[in-house]
């Protein structure tokens, strides 16, 4: 994250209680990852993209039209820095190797994460030590909730309600004993 515009950046951010969690800039495009302690709200990350925005208007940074897109790190992230792996510690993550690794993609749960090499306890339950420069891609994975739904066919049957002896269905739920009943009357009053 070594850039000319990040010491710009964390003084804003620490006005709003709020660290740099990851920065990335392509030509046209600034995306800044910011959190705290207790989470981001919206209304943080509208103040804050606005406070940036302006610095930079100011500062005139010199790339031209840019898009500023400030983010919290969200559920599932990307990990990129040792420091970023140290605050995943205890998370289950992926990742995706280098060609060069005999591994090319390892899921499990962080372990352990030093300045540059990480441990992951695969499904196994053995853990691998991978150092962070072999890294392609990594990325936080959240467990989404239980397992799934069971299906349609597969599903418990629904109970069946119980109904009187004689009764039954009719239009717009009139059970047909009552008609018959309702008919028997009029004819014996009619007599």
């Amino acid at each position: 994250m070594d850039d000319v515009m990040i010491p710009v950046i964390e003084p804003l951010l620490a006005q709003f209680g709020l660290e740099l969690i990851d920065f990335d800039r392509s030509p046209q495009i600034v995306r800044i990852t910011v959190d705290r302690q207790d989470g981001v709200d919206l209304d943080t990350i509208a103040k804050v993209t606005r406070a940036i925005s302006e610095r930079f208007d100011e500062l005139d940074i010199g790339i031209g039209r840019y898009t500023l897109e400030v983010s919290s790190p969200g559920v599932e992230r990307r990990l990129r820095t040792a420091a970023h792996f140290k605050r995943s510690i205890g998370e289950s993550v992926t990742l995706k190797l280098s060609a060069e690794s005999e591994i090319r993609r390892l899921d499990g749960v962080l372990s352990a994460a030093a300045d540059d090499e990480i441990v992951v306890v695969g499904e196994s339950g053995e853990p691998i030590t991978v150092a962070i420069a072999r890294i392609d891609k990594a990325r936080t994975v959240y467990n989404w909730g239980g397992g799934a739904k069971p299906s349609p066919s597969k599903a418990k049957p629904k109970p069946k309600t119980q109904k009187s002896p004689g009764a039954a269905s009719g239009p717009k739920g009139a059970s047909k004993s009552t008609v018959s009943q309702q008919k028997s009357e009029e004819r014996a009053a009619t007599q």
